[in-house]
């Protein structure tokens, strides 16, 4: 049974009212955030979509002092979680979760950067848990919705920023293109080099850029963190 709480170094995130767990992807791609817009102003506004624990919404708080994060959620205990989470970290001034549906949120000015880790197993199996479906399957939150509302509450220079599972990337980026999105990085994510890519990191925006592709690996042959894992997470995790 996973642990009712999971401490880094600057916050704890407690997690026994949440489906959906803190797991190492999760907090590699809360670490990578991008902290600038094109052209290099810094991000002072974001959005973090489908927040559940408040996980990435932290790390950001953690990596970027000037930003405000809100966040939205459905699950009611997650919703809850996430204000309980938020509240006991360093940074409650800064952080604020809402409790409704992306589609149904109105916000009071754009976003400079939208993050998400949304509900991507689109089409697969089942499993006996209501809440662990809503969070791991879309029909609450289709790609194609959530890439629509990003793009409306995103400033023209603003960022989208996207977890998803590497057999769905694809799709999303000719997804995201008809909303008129552009690919502005695609980092794809490995648990060792014997293995192949199983997450998708993707950096979209309104603005055409030269497109950065990569390959993140978390742990080498001796079963150790690699060095670029190691530079991500070394902020957060406790033993690094």
């Amino acid at each position: 049974m996973p642990n009712s709480y999971f401490r880094f170094k600057q916050f704890t995130v407690h997690q026994d009212k949440c489906a959906m767990k803190v797991c190492t992807d999760a907090c590699l791609f809360g670490a990578l955030s991008p902290l600038v817009l094109p052209g290099g102003a810094a991000v002072t506004r974001v959005l973090d979509i489908g927040t559940g624990t408040g996980l990435l919404s932290l790390q950001y708080a953690q990596l970027n002092a000037d930003a405000h994060i809100d966040a939205v959620e459905i699950d009611d205990g997650a919703f809850e979680q996430a204000g309980e989470n938020f509240a006991a970290s360093p940074w409650p001034q800064r952080l604020q979760v809402f409790h409704t549906p992306l589609q149904q949120y109105k916000a009071a000015q754009a976003y400079e950067l939208i993050i998400s880790n949304p509900p991507f197993f689109e089409n697969d199996l089942k499993s006996q848990d209501n809440k662990r479906n809503l969070a791991l399957h879309s029909e609450a939150l289709r790609i194609e919705a959530l890439l629509q509302h990003a793009h409306q509450l995103l400033t023209a220079n603003g960022l989208l920023w996207l977890l998803l599972p590497w057999h769905r990337s694809a799709e999303t980026i000719t997804a995201a293109t008809t909303q008129g999105f552009y690919l502005h990085r695609e980092t794809a994510v490995q648990q060792t080099t014997k293995h192949g890519n199983f997450r998708s990191m993707l950096l979209l925006g309104k603005t055409a850029q030269p497109v950065i592709t990569d390959t993140l690996v978390i742990k080498d042959a001796a079963n150790q963190y690699t060095p670029a894992f190691v530079a991500a997470l070394q902020a957060f995790y406790l033993y690094l």
